[in-house]
Order: C-alpha cells, then structure tokens, then sequence
C-alpha cells in the first residue's frame, strides 16, 4: 500500500513535473486537505523534481513592507503569502532575491541563477526577477488549489505590454534594503482588479495540466507558452485579465 507521501509524487509525476525539472510554486496548503507539515509537502516536490531540479515559491511581502514600514531584510523579514513559503523561506541552502515586496525563494541547480539579479530591478517583476527568468530557462508554474488568480509572472506581462490601466506614479518611495536605502516606483492600478486566473482558457495541453495533488485541484503551465499566450492577448485585448473594481461593488 503506497504511503501518503508516495501518492503525492506519484500525482505531482502523473500532472507532469518531472526530474530536473525548475517550478514555482503557488499554493493554498489547505487545499491538498492533509494532515501532514509543510515541509514534508515541500520535500516530496523536491524528491519528484531531483538533485537537478529547482524549487521556488513567491516569498511576498507587500503586507510587511510598505510606505509606512519601508524596510526589508531577507533574513528577517517573513513572507506574507502562505505556509509553504514561510516554511521553505527558513529551510537549509534556500537562496532569496532582492526586492522589498516581492522576493522569492529558491532552492536547487538554478536557485542562484534565478535569484541574484533580481536587486538590478526597479519593478517587482522586471526582467531579472525570478518570476519573469523563468520562461527563459524552461520553467514552469504549479498552482496548488484554486489560486491561477495568484500568478505573480502576469505583473510581468503587464510590465512589458503596459496597458492603459497601468500607471507609475511621480514619486518613488525610498525603502531599505538589506540595510541600504533604495528608491522604488510606486504603482497604482487607479480602480482595475486583476482576473489572473483566466490565463487558464489561454493554453491547451501539454502547455497547461490538470490533476489533482492531495484532495485539491492543481495546474501545472509552462511558463514560456505563458508568458508568449499572455503577451498576444494583451495586446490584442488590453483589458483582457482585469475588471473594473466598481463592479464588484
């Protein structure tokens, strides 16, 4: 009889991760309905991926750091965005990236790679950022529950094509850093909310998967046919993936 961390892999294997492979990872824990510590979830991806995989999950912090408490330590300063980034952020051998709200966590072959330009970035999502190097070296993204509403990367198309809802502010807001002080835009989305989860009508299989990981539903997307499906569409449709927040009222 398989064992629960061995039905998990053989899930994680069976929606299309596989060794050597680099994923990263948004995830509700409360969605795999489990009993079981974070890092033990945590591990069994890293079994699946190998010793030459990559691991990496968003390690947010736009509720800690902001206008008012403008300052980040990457040793110091908690990831807001779930259980399995507080948990992998603390692991051994796990490397962070620079930006005082949206850092990420990586552990693996490409972890350093991944992660050291991301301070040469103005925006969160710019392109040295983990989240927009990730096409550019075959990577993919895993959602853990209902949560393709969470895919960080979307910023970064946002950032390329600049819609007319996307705006930068005058003023920069100074921020420190790893004990040095930096000045970073401030952006405002004047009153449109992001629909991020509609990147899944975007992809056909294999570039989007559909399966199950513990009791929850995931998504496994390749990143590059991502990011080049989201570019076509928001420039054919600069509103594709926002709604008017006066809607929702």
């Amino acid at each position: 009889m398989m064992t629960e961390s061995q039905i998990f892999q053989q899930q994680l294997m069976d929606l299309g991760l596989k060794p050597g492979d680099t994923v990263l990872v948004h995830a509700s824990m409360k969605a795999l309905g489990t009993m079981r510590k974070p890092e033990e979830i945590i591990e069994d991806i890293q079994q699946v991926l190998g010793k030459d995989g990559t691991l990496l999950f968003p390690a947010l912090t736009y509720e800690n750091v902001t206008c008012e408490h403008p300052v980040f330590d990457s040793e110091l300063t908690e990831p807001c965005v779930g259980l399995l980034p507080r948990t992998f952020w603390k692991m051994p051998n796990v490397e962070r990236s620079v930006h005082p709200t949206h850092s990420v966590c990586a552990r693996g072959r490409l972890a350093h790679t991944l992660t050291v330009g991301h301070a040469m970035d103005d925006t969160a999502v710019g392109p040295h950022s983990p989240f927009m190097l990730l096409p550019v070296y075959g990577g993919k993204l895993l959602f853990i529950g209902d949560v393709l509403h969470a895919c960080t990367m979307m910023h970064g198309v946002e950032d390329i094509v600049m819609p007319p809802y996307i705006h930068i502010r005058p003023i920069r807001t100074r921020f420190t850093v790893n004990g040095q002080e930096r000045e970073y835009p401030v952006s405002d989305d004047f009153g449109w909310g992001s629909e991020f989860q509609r990147i899944g009508d975007l992809l056909e299989e294999p570039d989007i998967r559909r399966g199950t990981l513990g009791k929850g539903p995931a998504t496994l997307i390749d990143a590059r046919a991502l990011l080049a499906a989201a570019l076509m569409r928001m420039r054919a449709e600069p509103y594709a993936f926002v709604t008017d927040i006066s809607k929702w009222i």
